[in-house]
């Protein structure tokens, strides 16, 4: 990149200071898109064809394979081995084929096409598109990342509500609706793939200066950034690495279990506010942790993702498949919703935080692959409330109750014990 100059903060950091490219603006949007394209293939699965445990194995494949395949891409990514282009056209053809299978399958095809198709192909696409996408936003906003980045996988987290409206208003729109999510999806990821590129190493805007910034009182206060910086052996020999690997195991496991058991009662209502918050819930996280602290802001969601399951409980109808649609369901669907996708980007803007910019990538890869597991838990609790959704509800509540303590022992790798955090 031309005109640009290096620079050193007081913690020797060194940054490329730039000109912002006048695509920066086009070219999160074009990620936004990708990621709403990919959408449908979590939850506008979970909520529309998790109808029976034989239909809940190929979602947990399909979060197998979305959380930790495409992981080896994406460091070639990273590494400038394997293009942008590249990792993002085959994340396009991939997703689309995940959501073509469905289309064609409608739930009556073979349980093995479903899972070839669907789970593993479209699993990989959308790790795929994804991780990319992320890393792309995140290195052209260097200076806000956690920010853009929870903007970014909010529309992962709404990107099916379209679908499942649609479907919630004409069921027999069950095969067009997967049909032109696969179109949408295949569109959107190769016009990311056609213009989206990731940034310098070191790249920062010249329109913010980087000592100023890194010298700011209130970033500090709020969210101070590591001691120092952690290679991958350093960040595993800590306490914290397993713990934020702990909370997106539990909280991911009652996230998925929620859409699941929401859409069981029949309600579509409260499960569109669900999808629709488990996406907003997460950009409104990221700001609140901008003026209140991560740490803090993360322990808040578990516990409103506890007590979410609380009302969930409390407003199920006696038989699942049912549609009586309570105020604590109604209630239970706003909670457990706002809170169920926002701990994602706060678990991986405290991975930043504590141990730092430059290997940041490989460390939060090794705790976003624990979603394989939450996907694992989720789909659990999800048979178990096949036949018993209270025990289960007060199960996850449980769960999703000791996270919110764990989250509270958090604190910053090489942090003596006696200064408060």
């Amino acid at each position: 990149m031309e005109n640009t100059a290096a620079v050193r903060d007081w913690r020797g950091r060194s940054y490329l200071v730039g000109p912002v490219p006048s695509d920066r603006a086009r070219m999160f949007w074009l990620a936004w898109a990708a990621m709403v394209a990919i959408g449908p293939l979590q939850y506008g699965y979970a909520a529309l064809l998790t109808r029976d445990g034989a239909a809940l194995v190929p979602l947990a494949v399909w979060i197998v394979c979305q959380a930790a395949g495409a992981l080896p891409a994406l460091r070639l990514v990273r590494r400038r081995r394997l293009g942008v282009r590249a990792a993002l056209g085959a994340g396009a053809a991939l997703s689309g084929l995940g959501l073509l299978t469905l289309a064609l399958t409608a739930g009556s095809a073979p349980l093995s096409a479903v899972l070839l198709g669907y789970a593993v192909l479209g699993g990989l696409g959308a790790g795929l598109v994804y991780g990319v996408c992320g890393e792309v936003v995140s290195s052209w906003h260097p200076e806000r990342p956690a920010t853009r980045v929870g903007l970014l996988t909010g529309a992962f987290g709404y990107g099916a509500l379209p679908l499942i409206v649609w479907v919630s208003l004409v069921p027999d729109a069950l095969p067009a609706a997967f049909l032109t999510a696969a179109v949408l999806a295949w569109t959107a990821i190769a016009a990311a793939a056609r213009f989206l590129r990731l940034a310098p190493e070191r790249w920062w805007p010249d329109t913010v200066d980087p000592r100023s910034h890194a010298l700011d009182a209130a970033i500090l206060r709020r969210t101070p950034g590591p001691l120092r910086e952690f290679s991958l052996p350093q960040a595993l020999r800590t306490g914290a690495l397993p713990t934020l690997a702990g909370v997106l195991v539990c909280a991911g496991a009652v996230s998925i279990f929620d859409v699941i058991v929401v859409a069981g009662t029949g309600a579509w209502g409260p499960l569109a506010v669900l999808v629709a918050l488990n996406g907003a819930g997460r950009a409104l996280a990221m700001r609140c942790s901008e003026a209140f602290g991560r740490r803090r802001v993360l322990t808040g969601v578990l516990t409103l993702l506890a007590a979410g399951q609380v009302l969930l409980a409390a407003g199920w109808s006696a038989s699942p498949g049912a549609a009586v649609v309570t105020a604590p369901l109604w209630l239970g669907a706003v909670t457990a919703g706002a809170a169920g996708g926002a701990f994602y980007p706060l678990v991986a803007s405290l991975v930043r935080d504590y141990f730092g910019a430059e290997r940041t990538g490989q460390i939060h890869a090794v705790v976003y692959s624990a979603k394989a597991v939450a996907g694992i838990g989720g789909v659990a609790l999800a048979a178990i409330a096949l036949t018993a959704p209270g025990g289960a509800l007060l199960a996850a509540a449980a769960v999703a109750g000791l996270t919110a303590a764990a989250g509270l022992r958090l604190r910053a790798p090489g942090l003596p014990a006696t200064i408060p955090v």
